[in-house]
């Protein structure tokens, strides 16, 4: 009975237990009920196959999306347990499937090291699905239960008899939980690859058979294959890749190491498969030993000379892809997203095994390290130059009356997170946009012409670019060492170019800036895409907006009275109340907010758009032309 009188006691304490509590919160459980969350349940699945994999007793995952967009994970290993459990007198299999907290990951000799150490995994997914069908293969025997909602409908039935052994999970997401149900091609293929890259001799077959059916193998040679895969949109450095494999007090370190002749740094770490976003003490380790060994290197052969002081990690850094694993007994993940590894003794074993592998490689290859040393120089020297230009800049800014570019129309409010920073392609739109705006909390920044394409520059040619600068001054945050995100001065950043090939290009080349020097602005949320319509559809004294040519057609079908189309080639073309209203009005206008999904494709992508290899663009470009839609040329 609810308690009266605004009262509060007991009876308005609501205890919630098992899947129920699954159910009612989801986001406690796997982040979101979007998109995010959906993929979430596959992979929190097959996290469970590859525990079996790395435990030795799995080389082959199938992975399956099936026509009414089910999904189906098969291993062949172990197989759940299905005899009764002592305590809760049921089958493990139900125990795990409907209770959390249980697995076999708690200090039991079922596995020694895991990915997934919550033991909710399963259950989580059953929880969230509107219907699960699990078979088991082991003991001589076929094993199936059927669940709905997180609840059996059937009790565990026991099957033919067989040698083989394995689990077979096959899911329905819940359409009560999720806002989409449709599973997305590319993200599940994304998460496969790398795990196959990680666990090298695993055969992970991918199968989507919806439309355009396909199957996909993905298995590896290990980290070098993986690093490989990273470098082969760029120019390598040296044919050959660093890689050790080192075990020590039951902790296991992998590493790989290529150089490429891009400015950017790549370093990807892992513990127990999981990516761990913002590093760790395994990351650390690693930076730590890489600049110790390059430094003692030079000065051993006379290329630093006593009185030049050490080359910075950031040096050292430029140009290297990297990708640390290390697998632990009892991993401890911490930072905002769960995803920092922790452990406070990985940091000196991961140091020590980079240090000692990667001295003897020095040693035995010295025209590689020739190499890595000449570009580390060249990297002090520019480095140097754009802290200089940094300087001129700070000292230029002081001398003005305010340090805020000339072209900037600033917004008044001063709250960062009620801020908005159009950046406009051209003065003409830019003009539009400045006298359609609502001054209180919109600020517009036009741009003249193409920024400059930082993929193919380093930071001192950067920061000789002024619409760079005035970007940067703009947004406050500064860049490189200097880069604050606490000093941001809008917390919403939208992109606005025209619908063209030149505003597309525009497009890519900020997104470019913001990912390779500003990238936290993109992971905190910040940056957007501002979507201006194509066409504008004028019947009697009513003007509708179309963003497509479906859209458009479907429109126009339906008039019955004379009407008008315009298409709207660049911003410029419309007024200032129509570019408010359709575009930077928070009321009416479409926005696409930049998020990275995967870091490691995100830098392909950059690459084979940006970089200099020709080939591999010109097979991104004939890989994806059939996704483009709205081309003008």
């Amino acid at each position: 009975m609810k308690s009266q009188n605004n009262e509060y006691n007991a009876s308005d304490i609501q205890v919630l237990e098992g899947m129920e509590a699954v159910r009612k919160r989801p986001g406690m459980y796997i982040g979101s009920t979007g998109p995010k969350g959906l993929h979430h349940l596959v992979f929190e699945i097959v996290d469970n196959s590859i525990d079996e994999a790395v435990a030795g007793y799995c080389d082959k995952i199938d992975v399956i999306i099936l026509p009414d967009n089910s999904v189906m994970v098969q291993d062949y290993g172990r197989g759940i347990p299905v005899d009764i459990h002592p305590q809760m007198g049921i089958p493990a299999l139900e125990v795990i499937m409907t209770t959390l907290h249980s697995g076999g990951k708690f200090g039991g000799s079922g596995y020694t090291i895991s990915g997934g150490l919550h033991g909710v995994g399963l259950s989580v997914v059953n929880a969230l699905s509107k219907r699960m069908e699990i078979g088991v293969k082991r003991d001589g025997h076929s094993y199936r239960q059927d669940y709905e909602r997180g609840k059996p409908v059937t009790g565990l039935q026991v099957l033919d008899e067989t040698r083989e052994t394995g689990t077979c999970i096959h899911f329905w997401p819940d359409p009560d939980i999720f806002e989409e149900t449709v599973f997305q091609r590319e993200i599940i293929i994304q998460r496969i690859r790398e795990l196959a890259f990680l666990n090298k001799g695993l055969l992970i077959r991918f199968t989507d058979q919806r439309d355009e059916p396909v199957t996909k193998d993905f298995s590896s040679n290990g980290l070098k294959d993986f690093v490989r895969y990273i470098n082969k949109s760029k120019e390598v450095l040296t044919d050959d890749v660093f890689f050790l494999d080192v075990k020590k007090d039951d902790v296991v370190v992998e590493l790989a190491l290529q150089y490429n002749t891009g400015y950017s740094e790549n370093i990807y770490s892992f513990a127990n498969n999981i990516h761990t976003q913002e590093g760790g003490t395994h990351e650390v380790g690693f930076k730590n030993a890489l600049t110790r060994v390059i430094n003692e290197y030079a000065r051993k052969n006379n290329i630093l000379k006593e009185n030049d002081a050490n080359l910075s990690g950031e040096d050292i850094r430029e140009g290297v892809s990297a990708i640390i694993a290390v697998l632990v007994k009892e991993p401890q993940f911490e930072g905002q997203t769960k995803t920092k590894l922790g452990n406070t003794f990985i940091r000196g074993i991961v140091d020590s095994a980079v240090y000692e592998n990667l001295h003897d490689y020095l040693n035995e290859n010295p025209n590689i390290a020739k190499k890595i040393l000449e570009k580390a120089l060249s990297a002090r020297r520019a480095r140097e130059a754009a802290r200089k230009a940094r300087e001129l800049t700070r000292r230029k800014s002081a001398l003005e009356s305010t340090s805020l570019p000339g072209k900037l129309a600033d917004c008044s409010n001063r709250d960062p997170a009620g801020s908005e920073l159009f950046i406009v392609e051209g003065d003409s739109a830019g003009g539009s946009a400045k006298q359609g705006r609502d001054r209180t909390y919109q600020a517009i920044l036009p741009l003249r012409g193409k920024i400059l394409n930082v993929e193919k520059a380093r930071l001192d040619r950067v920061l000789s670019s002024e619409e760079i600068r005035n970007l940067i001054t703009a947004i406050g945050t500064g860049i490189g060492e200097d880069f604050d995100i606490n000093k941001a001065r809008y917390h919403k950043l939208f992109i606005m170019t025209d619908a063209d090939v030149d505003g597309a290009h525009i497009r890519i080349l900020l997104l470019t800036f913001f990912y390779r020097y500003m990238k936290e602005l993109i992971e905190r949320g910040y940056v957007y895409i501002a979507q201006p319509p194509l066409y504008g559809v004028k019947a009697g004294k009513e003007i509708k907006y179309f963003f497509n040519d479906d859209e458009l057609n479907e429109y126009v079908a339906g008039i019955n009275k004379k009407y008008s189309i315009q298409r709207y080639k660049g911003l410029g073309e419309m007024d200032p109340e129509q570019l408010w209203y359709t575009t930077m009005s928070a009321e009416h206008r479409t926005i696409l907010q930049v998020t990275i999904e995967d870091a490691i494709e995100a830098d392909e992508i950059l690459s084979n758009l940006m970089g200099d290899n020709v080939e591999p663009r010109k097979e991104f470009i004939h890989a994806n032309a059939r996704y483009v839609t709205n081309l003008d040329i």
